[in-house]
């Protein structure tokens, strides 16, 4: 699973498969050898310390589920081959918090010499909160609904989720108040894939985007992601302008009080002092 600190490296190096992967025909009909590289990042020091088996990922299984896999799925591509065995693998073994896979293909079909070919991916495990909330219709519903979409989704996992609170509106639209609160989950997906995923639960439960910071049936918005700083035109992360509302600080600051924003370097619980003073001291004008 997600972990900042689970860097050691159990290495499996040159495991032949015969599988039956690739474009052509004759590729999927006949099948022919693959080499598979894999470094499996997890924390070793329990097993060391030990010497027990349990404590540790066997690396024979890993081989095996490896060669299983392989030979009962068949893909197209070498990045097919990849990307879906490292996430199966991420998932079956839950003590990794990531994993860097190599599928080699000596035999491909090119009409010129050459060594080999292969694809290399690196995949791990991220944590990321999930600002929650809605003020159209049933409100508990909406926000139920999405809790239970995030733990059926494939590749996220929710560890935890705020109490929630209702609030007044943010940006001065007049509407019905909001019920918010704040998700932590742990995936597998990339910030704008996670983001699509977002999309999808909130399109379920009717979101329509009207108005900016119109009233909404529900509304996902993704607040941290690790500790990356990740710009593009549809992604701001962190979420911009977060230590201004208090319906996002406050369930992190209940969540995890100490975690600091990757860019300004304080505390939840010190951006919602900040901000409670902040808002003291305009309402005594």
């Amino acid at each position: 699973m997600y972990s900042e600190w689970a860097k050691d490296e159990i290495r499996i190096e040159g495991l032949e498969v015969f599988a039956h992967h690739g474009v052509y025909a004759e590729e999927t009909q006949n099948g022919q050898v693959f080499y598979v590289n894999a470094t499996l990042y997890t924390d070793v020091s329990q097993a060391g310390r030990t010497d027990d088996l349990e404590r540790t990922v066997n690396y024979g299984t890993v081989c095996r589920f490896i060669t299983d896999w392989m030979q009962e799925n068949t893909c197209l591509l070498l990045e097919a081959v990849a990307e879906k065995m490292a996430a199966a693998i991420l998932l079956e073994y839950k003590s990794l918090s990531a994993i860097e896979l190599e599928i080699q293909k000596p035999h491909a079909p090119i009409p010129l010499p050459f060594g080999n070919v292969s694809v290399k991916v690196h995949r791990s495990w991220h944590k990321a909160y999930i600002a929650v909330g809605s003020n159209l219709g049933n409100r508990e519903e909406h926000i139920k609904g999405a809790v239970r979409a995030l733990k059926e989704h494939p590749f996220m996992i929710l560890k935890k989720t705020s109490e929630l609170l209702v609030t007044k509106p943010y940006g001065g639209v007049e509407q019905e108040d909001f019920l918010n609160g704040v998700l932590e989950i742990e995936t597998l997906l990339g910030p704008e894939q996670l983001l699509d995923a977002l999309h999808e639960i909130e399109n379920a439960a009717r979101r329509e985007r009207t108005v900016r910071w119109g009233p909404r049936t529900l509304d996902l918005d993704i607040l941290f992601y690790d500790r990356l700083c990740y710009d593009s035109d549809d992604l701001k992360i962190p979420h911009v302008d977060l230590e201004n509302r208090t319906f996002v600080l406050k369930p992190m600051a209940e969540m995890e009080p100490y975690f600091r924003h990757p860019i300004s370097g304080n505390t939840m619980i010190g951006l919602l002092r900040e901000l409670e003073e902040r808002e003291d001291s305009l309402s005594e004008f």
